[in-house]
C-alpha cells in the first residue's frame, strides 16, 4: 500500500510539494447519482420543478465546484483547469439521474478530487432544486471513475 503523501514525517498534515513534478495532462471522471420518486423524475424531465432548471443548474454547479475545490479541500491545490464537463442522465431503473462529470488539466497534480466535487456538487444541487417534492431523494455511488497522467499512472474502476 502506498503511503500518504499529504502526512509528514511527525503524522502533521501538510500540502504536497509538486514543485518538481513534470507537467502533464491529466483527467479524471467521476460518478454519481440520485435516485428518487418515478414521479419526481418526470417532474424534472418535464422542466415542471418550482425552482426552476434542475438539470441546467445541477450541470453548471458541479463545473463551478469543480474550479473551487481548492477552496473546499484543505490540502488541495489550485488548479487552472483546461475542461470542466458535467453529464446528467435519467435512469428510469434507479428511478432517478446519474452524473458524470470530467475534469482535466495540463499541471503537475491530479484533477481527481475536482471530478469527484463536481459530480458531488451535482448531486447536492439536484437534491435542493427537487426537494420540495421528494425529500427522500438517495444520493450515491459518488466515486472515482477513471483518471489518466501524472506519475501514478492510469486507473480505471473496476480493472
Amino acid at each position: 500500500m502506498a503511503s500518504l503523501t499529504h502526512l509528514g514525517a511527525k503524522g502533521e498534515a501538510n500540502m504536497v510539494d509538486v514543485g518538481d513534478k513534470a507537467e502533464t495532462t491529466r483527467t479524471a471522471v467521476a460518478e454519481g447519482s440520485v435516485s428518487m420518486q418515478p414521479e419526481t423524475l418526470e417532474m424534472i424531465l418535464a422542466g415542471d420543478a418550482k425552482k426552476g432548471d434542475v438539470l441546467g443548474t445541477a450541470r453548471i454547479a458541479g463545473i463551478m465546484a469543480a474550479k473551487k475545490t481548492h477552496e473546499l479541500i484543505p490540502l488541495c491545490h489550485p488548479l487552472l483547469l483546461t475542461k470542466v464537463a458535467v453529464e446528467i442522465e435519467p435512469d428510469h431503473s434507479l428511478p432517478g439521474l446519474k452524473v458524470t462529470a470530467l475534469a482535466r488539466v495540463t499541471g503537475k497534480t491530479g484533477v481527481e478530487m475536482e471530478a469527484l466535487t463536481a459530480a458531488s456538487v451535482a448531486c447536492l444541487t439536484i437534491y435542493d432544486m427537487a426537494k420540495a417534492a421528494d425529500r427522500g431523494m438517495v444520493i450515491s455511488g459518488v466515486r472515482l471513475v477513471e483518471k489518466t497522467g501524472g506519475k501514478s499512472g492510469d486507473y480505471k474502476a473496476g480493472s
